[in-house]
Order: structure tokens, then sequence, then C-alpha cells
């Protein structure tokens, strides 16, 4: 059973103008936001303004070279490799442990000048994966112990190998993001209830027992209540984010990122591009990203069939 009711289009494939033209602002917009937070940033630590820029403006690139290349692919031919695919996402996952360890963490691989992040990959090829083998019409997906049997030991060992390196939130998204593919094929909503409960209690167990991301997590819940009551991290993103005030500081204007607010171009992005844009900067911001969200989802209802509904679903959510 599927969620939303698709409708057969023709099969002549064209480029959603409106999709590309809100996901290119989007994109532009970034770019100038990394420049605007992280030049002082770059310039004591690479002594280069533009170190920053230079490097997210080539992933920039390779990412419109890769929907150039994936718009001119027949992806349902390649569907059938997903597994394989899947299986090497696998084998990369396991050789980050054979990497050096960086920030306390085993999350990427140095190929040559370039590093990858193998988590990152994962989602995608994980995606692709189960949109092949759920679009299946021979498949019940409404026996839990076919879906057990059949998923949980694969997904299982990606998503433990990353939660291993460590990174809980990379896992969270993941593990979600497959629960929604799970629910658009037509799974049953108690049956992914009785996945999510134990999976909820194995990532308290990592953080509380473990220890894993304790401060932080225990952090974010004063600082929900009272953000200066929070950690220096919180208390300076609480206090960006109310420089901004309405229509913010102007571009190139903020003064949190003057080494008061800690990586204002990654963790801290959003408070950074709050003291500067303001409020309807945000609501701007936000509108894009929620309208690639739905426009993504009215795409997936369009496709003619259930690989590519599932396909479409999952690379939106």
């Amino acid at each position: 059973m599927v969620r939303i009711r698709t409708r057969r289009y023709p099969t002549k494939r064209r480029i959603d103008e409106r999709l590309l033209l809100v996901y290119l602002i989007t994109l532009v917009a970034g770019l100038v936001m990394i420049y605007s937070t992280s030049s002082m940033l770059a310039e004591a630590r690479f002594g280069s303004h533009l170190h920053f820029l230079w490097h997210q403006a080539l992933w920039a690139i390779m990412s419109l070279a890769a929907i150039a290349v994936i718009c001119k692919l027949d992806l349902a031919k390649a569907a059938p490799y997903s597994p394989l695919a899947f299986l090497g996402m696998l084998v990369a996952l396991s050789a980050v442990f054979l990497m050096p360890e960086r920030n306390s963490a085993h999350r990427w691989l140095e190929i040559g000048p370039m590093t990858v992040q193998p988590s990152e990959l994962f989602k995608f090829v994980m995606v692709f994966f189960l949109a092949f083998s759920l679009s299946n019409q021979k498949r019940d997906i409404g026996d839990t112990r076919q879906l057990l049997r059949r998923y949980g030991p694969l997904l299982g060992t990606g998503l433990v190998l990353i939660l291993l390196e460590p990174d809980l939130g990379t896992t969270i998204v993941a593990f979600m993001t497959a629960l929604g593919i799970f629910y658009l094929a037509g799974a049953r909503v108690k049956h992914l209830a009785m996945a999510l409960v134990p999976s909820i209690g194995a990532a308290a167990f990592f953080v509380f027992v473990l220890g894993y991301k304790k401060a932080r997590v225990l952090d974010y819940l004063v600082s929900v209540q009272d953000p200066l009551q929070g950690s220096y991290q919180v208390r300076q993103a609480a206090l960006t984010l109310g420089a901004g005030g309405i229509f913010g500081t102007g571009l190139g204007d903020g003064r949190q990122k003057l080494f008061f607010l800690p990586y204002p171009h990654t963790d801290f992005a959003f408070a950074a591009m709050g003291e500067e844009i303001g409020l309807i900067g945000l609501l701007v911001v936000l509108t894009c990203l929620f309208y690639i969200l739905w426009r993504g989802l009215k795409i997936a209802s369009a496709q003619p069939d259930r690989f590519g509904y599932l396909l479409a679903s999952g690379m939106t959510l």
C-alpha cells in the first residue's frame, strides 16, 4: 500500500525548473553566508579569508555536476546494482576505523587530496537500495518477521558502524529516513513503532550509560528552559540570534563571529545567519527549505512507478 496516490505522467523526463531555481537560490545564499560568517576565522587559522568559501564552493560545483550526470542516467537500470553498492558502503564505513582519529572520531576516509565522509554517502545509497528492494510488488511489507529478517541485519550493521564512529546525529537521521521509506512503502505504523522503541532505548544507553554526548544532551535540556543557563556555546548562540532582531545587522556586519561564537559557519551557522539577516531573512531561508521538501514530495507522488516514487520520496526526506 502506497501512502500517496501516484498519477501516471508522460515518461519523457524533464527538470523541474521551479525546484531547480529555489535550490540554486538556497545554494548561492549558503555560499554567501559561509563567506560572511567564516572569513575572520579562515584568515586567522589558514591565512586566507576565502578558505572555507573555496572549500564549500568546490563541493557545490561537484553537486551540480552530479545532478547533471544523474539527470542523464536511467536509474531504473542501475537499481539492480544497488545491493552491491550498499555492501560497498558497509565496507567503506568499516574502513574509517583504519584512518587516524580526528576530533575524537573515526568518520572520514582520505582519498588523495580529498576527505570523504562515508556516513553521508550511506544515506543516499540506503535510499536507493530500499527504493529498489521495496518496489518489488511481491514483497509483503506488512509481514513484520520478513521485514526484520530481510532488512534488519543490513540496515542494523550500517547504523551500528555509524554509531560507533561515533556519530549519533547521522545515525538518527538515517534511521528515521529508513522508517519514512518503509511507511511510504506500506508498512504498518505499529510495526514501525516496534522498531522505534528499542532504538530509542539503544540511543539512551549510548548517551547516558556510555557517556557519548551526555554533557551536550543535558546542556540542551537545560537550555530549553533558559538559554542563558546553558553552556557557553548555547549562551553565545542565544545572544547572537537576539542581536539580529527582525531585520539583522546586515551582511558582513555581525559581531559574534569575531571569535565569540564557536564554529559560526558550521555548528552555529543558523545563529550567525540570524544575526546578519534577522528573523525575516531566516524565515525566507526556512521557506525555501520547506518548499524544496514540499516540491520534492509532490514530484515523488507524480512518478509513474513504485520505484520512482520511493526513490524520490527518500531522497527528499
